[in-house]
């Protein structure tokens, strides 16, 4: 079994030869590893060691603001060639004692109606995270890496930048390459991809149910594939809408296989992912005990829209909120229960002009 060992006291700008915190197809892999061998990989959180139990909603404002997500690898696979898909297999994922979560303005779903920072310190322990800022809610552990990928290739990485330099042109959001808190430094700072998107290398996916036991399936790019890993989670609603889930250090223990050329066979783009039983206990994995609040596309002025999901979501989520208030919480606290349990769920994309989204909240959550 082969292991990348970090210093949790330092952040990877202090132990580059650890990880990354761009995407580029020139980084030189830290460790090589054959089909069916064991890899243990420890990461650090989202936010590069930043935050700790000490800190307040305050602080936030001076932290390096482009070192998400710092990323421990690149791990060279023997045998991958591009066309090859990558399966990964997520043998274990055990959390560190310490998780956060936050929001800041301009960022988050709802980055229009919350213009002020917030902070959520967790303690995790024997599977449950609690927080004092959330006295009487407990988190079950869905342990999770949220941001996993390979690299990849010099024309995927020119294509990807153009288009979402397009974007941006047209007044969308996307985030460019920066050289500013890249790992590694140089001309892959200057040029490197941010990790803030998911995209066809998989990258920031963010999704939950990559738990242990899950199988993770890529398609490869470079010779090598370069598998790389961070940015753990311990718990997430579907949709992790204020941009963070309870954010955590973790060990990764992974397995890779190789399906040759199947890629390249069958035309697969995007990443694939499968788990052979529930990903969480039953009673987590589709809540047992649950109020729903929906959300369709009309605006708060009246205008209906038509077949517009992400303002249905909107909707959704809001008015969860406004559930949670009814029951003494803030709109912060409530906020930060949407975005670590609260799961998203188109419930009816036919029905014009009302496309409808469900917020589905456990009632399990909350201590009785």
């Amino acid at each position: 079994m082969k292991s990348v060992h970090i210093d949790r006291s330092k952040r990877l700008k202090d132990e580059p030869t650890t990880g990354h915190n761009r995407w580029h197809p020139d980084i030189e892999p830290i460790l090589a590893a054959d089909v069916d061998e064991e890899v243990v990989l420890e990461t650090r959180d989202a936010a590069d060691g930043q935050i700790n139990p000490q800190m307040g909603p305050k602080d936030l404002a001076g932290l390096d603001a482009k070192v998400a997500h710092p990323l421990t690898g690149p791990v060279y696979i023997n045998g991958a060639e591009p066309g090859d898909l990558l399966e990964i297999e997520y043998l274990d994922i055990v959390p560190q004692p310490y998780g956060w979560t936050r929001f800041r303005p301009g960022s988050g779903f709802l980055r229009d109606y919350f213009l002020e920072p917030y902070l959520v310190h967790w303690t995790i322990e024997n599977n449950w995270a609690t927080s004092e800022s959330l006295p009487g809610v407990k988190i079950f552990n869905g342990s999770f890496m949220g941001t996993a990928g390979i690299a990849p290739s010099h024309d995927q990485m020119e294509q990807w930048n153009a288009r979402e330099e397009d974007l941006v042109s047209r007044g969308g959001i996307a985030h460019l390459p920066d050289p500013q808190d890249a790992v590694p430094g140089g001309y892959i700072a200057d040029e490197g991809l941010r990790t803030l998107p998911p995209r066809e290398n998989c990258g920031n996916v963010d999704a939950k149910q990559l738990t242990t036991g899950s199988k993770l399936f890529i398609p490869v790019n470079v010779d090598g594939a370069l598998y790389s890993v961070g940015d753990g989670h311990f718990a997430q609603g579907d949709s992790e809408c204020c941009i963070t889930a309870i954010e955590m250090g973790a060990t990764a223990s992974v397995r890779f296989k190789l399906h040759k050329q199947l890629a390249k066979e069958r035309q697969i783009v995007f990443p694939r992912y499968s788990h052979p039983g529930y990903f969480l206990p039953p009673e987590w994995a589709a809540p047992r005990n649950f109020i729903a609040t929906t959300g369709m596309p009309i605006s708060n002025t009246g205008i209906q829209e038509g077949e517009d999901i992400t303002l249905a979501a909107k909707n959704a989520l809001l008015n969860m909120i406004d559930l949670l208030e009814e029951r003494g919480w803030t709109r912060e606290q409530a906020y930060i229960i949407c975005s670590v349990a609260v799961d998203l769920k188109i419930s009816n994309a036919v029905d014009l002009p009302n496309v409808t989204v469900s917020a589905f909240l456990p009632e399990d959550i909350f201590e009785k």
